[in-house]
This record gives C-alpha cells, sequence and structure tokens, in this order.
C-alpha cells in the first residue's frame, strides 16, 4: 500500500491504521519463511474475548537479564516486556484483535514476528538466527504463515516490484482469493483481500470477498479500512466513464479531459508539496516514456497554491506531459468535483473515456499498460 497526502476530512482512525497497514506490509518480505508454526488450529478454535494472552520463550545464545520486548509496529513502544532467566522469557497481555506484534532482545535490529492473538504460545529460537523462529500454539499466526507460503511465487507482484505478465497476475489474484474464501474468521484474510484489489482494482469482487467474512473480522480496523475503500470505488466504477472536466495550464488555456479522446489517458492528481506524489513521479516518468508512441499520455491536475513550486516541480521531475491547475490547492476545482482528499490519487482511462485502473503506483501502472497497450 502507498503512502498519500491527505486532507483533515478523513476521520483520524483511517489515517491511524493505514499507517499500521503500512508498517504491516512493510515487515512482510523479511519474515516470509524465517518462521515456523508446527501446530495447526483452526481459527474457529481462537479465544480471542479470553483474558489475553501468554508467551512463553526459549532462546538460546542471550545471558541472564537480557531485556526482552514486545514492540507494537505502529508506534514501536513496547506493550509488555520481560528479562531473560536460564534463557526463558513470559510475555502477557491483551489484544483487542489479532494483529502483527514484533520481539526483540536486547534492543537489537532483528525481530520475530508475530501475528498475535489471545492465545498461549509457545516460541523458541536462537540468538544467531532470532528470525527463525518456532511458534506454536496461536491460529491467527499460523494462518499468517500459511499465507506468506502460498504467496510467496507471487512475492514481487503483490509487492508491486517488477513487471508480469497477465498469466501470473491471475494466478497471484486466484491464490489470494481462495486465501481468503478459505479462510473467512481470518484478521488475515483482510491483508491478501486488499492485496488482491492492489492488483486487479476490482471492487465488485473485493465486495463479494469481504461480505463472506465474518462480522468480527469486517469490522476490526483493517477490515473498516477495506470498506471505506469499497465505497471510496463506487463513486468512479471501473467501466464506466469519468466526467468531462477543463482546467487551464500554465499559458491559461484551457485543457479539458474530452480533448484527449482515442487515446489511453492516466488523469493524475498531485501536488509540489506533497512527498508521497514526488516519490511516485518517477514511476510515471518511466512509463510515459515507455508507452508514449502507443496511444498513451498523462493528463496532470495539481493541487498546487504558488505557481511557481508547481512549475519547479514539473520542470526538476521531468513531467514533460500536459499540466492544469487552478491553484487553489485542496479547493481544486476538479478535485472538489470528484471528491478528492488523498493524492496521490488517478484514473486510468481507456480512448472511450472509460475507467479501466485506478492509483496503480509502481510497477502496477505499466503491467497495466503492457496488457493493454499489446
Amino acid at each position: 500500500m502507498a503512502l498519500s497526502c491527505k486532507t483533515f476530512k478523513f476521520k483520524k482512525y483511517i489515517y491511524s491504521v493505514m499507517k499500521k497497514y503500512l508498517l504491516l506490509l512493510a515487515i512482510l518480505p523479511f519474515t516470509s519463511f524465517a518462521q515456523t508454526a508446527t501446530t495447526k488450529i483452526k481459527s474457529k478454535d481462537i479465544a480471542v474475548n479470553q483474558s489475553g494472552f501468554t508467551i512463553n520463550g526459549t532462546v538460546k545464545g542471550y545471558e541472564d537479564g537480557t531485556l526482552v520486548n514486545l514492540l507494537n509496529p505502529n508506534s514501536g513502544q513496547p506493550e509488555a516486556s520481560a528479562t531473560l532467566k536460564a534463557g526463558k522469557f513470559l510475555l502477557s497481555g491483551k489484544m483487542p484483535f489479532p494483529d502483527v506484534r514484533l520481539i526483540n532482545f536486547n534492543n537489537e535490529q532483528k525481530y520475530i514476528t508475530l501475528f498475535l492473538d489471545n492465545s498461549t504460545i509457545h516460541l523458541s529460537t536462537y540468538r544467531d538466527s532470532v528470525q527463525n523462529a518456532t511458534v506454536t500454539g496461536s491460529a491467527s499466526h499460523t494462518e499468517f504463515m500459511d499465507y506468506l507460503k502460498v504467496t510467496k511465487p507471487y512475492e514481487g507482484l503483490i509487492n508491486q516490484q517488477g513487471r508480469y505478465d497477465a498469466a501470473t497476475t491471475a494466478k497471484a489474484s486466484d491464490v489470494l482469493e481462495n486465501f481468503t474464501k478459505s479462510h473467512p474468521g481470518s484478521y488475515v484474510s483482510p491483508l491478501a483481500l486488499y492485496r488482491h484489489f492492489q492488483i486487479n482494482n476490482d471492487a465488485i469482487k473485493v465486495e463479494e470477498i469481504f461480505n463472506s467474512f465474518t462480522q468480527a473480522v469486517r469490522t476490526s480496523p483493517v477490515g473498516n479500512y477495506i470498506s471505506q475503500i469499497i465505497a471510496e470505488e463506487k463513486k468512479f466504477p471501473i467501466g464506466k466513464p469519468l466526467a468531462d472536466f477543463s482546467q487551464e495550464d500554465k499559458d491559461g488555456n484551457k485543457i479539458s479531459l474530452s480533448s484527449f479522446k482515442g487515446k489511453y489517458v492516466l488523469v493524475d492528481f498531485w501536488a509540489s508539496w506533497c512527498r508521497p506524489c514526488r516519490a511516485e513521479n518517477p514511476n510515471l516518468v518511466r512509463s510515459f516514456a515507455a508507452f508514449k508512441d502507443k496511444n498513451f499520455t498523462i493528463f496532470g491536475v495539481s493541487l498546487d497554491k504558488e505557481k511557481q513550486k508547481w512549475l519547479d516541480a514539473v520542470a526538476e521531475d521531468g513531467l514533460n506531459w500536459t499540466q492544469v491547475s487552478d491553484l487553489k490547492g485542496w479547493g481544486n476545482a476538479v478535485a472538489q468535483q470528484f471528491g478528492i482528499n488523498s493524492i496521490p490519487q488517478s484514473f486510468l482511462l481507456d480512448p472511450n473515456g472509460n475507467v479501466i485502473g485506478k492509483n496503480l503506483r509502481g510497477a502496477a501502472l505499466e503491467n497495466k499498460l503492457n496488457a493493454v497497450l499489446k
């Protein structure tokens, strides 16, 4: 999931959930097969509302008295702590819902990643290979490891790295969908569903799968975020036209979206002051260079207020495509027309002006263009 700039209009919980979710996604590549769960427990056996969790740990290679912390990856702060005694430690607490937590020793920058629920968990590891921990007793963690295992062959695609053909995308989609359908009560399933949405932009399918989740999973923080995605996606459904608009370029010429009819066009909402936008610009430049001679272009709508800063950013980032702005910041008339309150945000349109993709970041845009511009 990519970073974005937002207005104050978004509810605070949406921002906090996104931040937590970003951190969860960021650690995934490092955990892929580092841990093993040897005891299979079905999700129906999780007692989420029981008194809490207990982690009985054994670790070799550290001295007695070594600090053990259970960290919240969102805040980086410890939620429980213990010290080693004869190579053993005990951590306990209560989770409001299963979620990612990290364990580290002696404040070292290497971690055991747990998808922690309110279970009695047994953990064992060695100092030289902390990440190769064996974790048993937790259904949620077992499901998390199952998720990592089945998605391992598609890790690059799911993390939006590299170029992939339609066949690989279809296989990855099937794997993600099958995981969610076989784990409707798992708190890991919203992660799989979000990844499915990232590579397909199919809000109808996402809603269908989401509705199959248990009530508890749907109302979890990440579940709430996916619900928000579904609501947002319904505003501009795939296959429907994007309404026409016009705005002035730097020379005062009015440019309309309809003037690009007959081309594939990416309508890109951005601003010079938006760091995630600027970080995404090199991907747009690369896609533009690769496909500009294949009936593709980009139509940039800037949410800037200062003309010179806007133009400087265009020059610095090499944005050699049509740019417009009314220099009203978040009050930009086109942004208001489409309810844009988070950037970067983009719509990929076909030659008839119908939406065929939204918010395609990184390699996802290139992959989509490769598929449609054969």
